[in-house]
């Protein structure tokens, strides 16, 4: 994902296989944690690269069969770090606000194409990308492992739960239905109230 080229070439595979590509869902993310002062310059350009470049160098293949065929679906996953930030994540805060306005603009080229253009906001979702970070957190903050779990990940959501991947699926599978035809340029949030306050 961090290969210009080679993202191009995998929505032409897909084209040649399936006949089309019709729903684009942006997913690829990666995380690192650590004081700005601290952060290593090769994370931060992965970081871009796979969280941000990516979903550009996908939806950059993927528009011109869509425009042709007058119907498409680009979902990009955010984060409710596309619309608030926390210390220690500066590359990542930084590539979730990029994708909240690639959205938006990418949805407004493509407003008369039959083509929806959103991004999904989850808060905490218990996935291998939460579940890594965390030891990094507890060494940034000098936290234990359950003081990171419940003062600092689901402390910023009201529901002290984590958003299941479930519940995001269903939402991204609503996003490609008739019915949300007239949803587009979105940044849809489900974190359990965080970015509520």
């Amino acid at each position: 994902m961090t290969k210009p080229a080679e993202i191009a070439d995998m929505i032409k595979t897909a084209e040649k296989t399936f006949g089309s590509v019709d729903v684009l869902v942006n997913n690829a993310g990666i995380q690192y944690v650590a004081p700005v002062e601290e952060f290593p310059i090769e994370k931060w350009d992965a970081i871009l690269a796979i969280n941000l470049s990516a979903a550009f160098h996908a939806t950059r293949a993927a528009v011109p069969g869509m425009k042709a065929r007058k119907w498409g679906r680009v979902i990009s996953t955010a984060s409710a770090h596309s619309l608030v930030a926390s210390p220690f994540k500066s590359a990542y805060v930084t590539a979730k606000h990029g994708i909240a306005g690639f959205t938006k603009t990418i949805a407004l080229e493509t407003a008369t194409f039959g083509i929806t253009v959103n991004c999904i906001s989850p808060g905490y979702v218990w996935t291998p990308l939460v579940e890594k970070q965390i030891p990094d957190t507890m060494a940034a903050r000098h936290l234990t492992k359950e003081q990171v779990i419940h003062d600092v990940l689901l402390e910023a959501q009201p529901t002290k739960e984590f958003v299941t991947v479930d519940q995001v699926a269903a939402l991204a599978l609503y996003l490609c239905q008739d019915v949300a035809a007239s949803i587009t340029g979105a940044n849809l949030s489900i974190d359990g109230g965080w970015t509520a306050e």
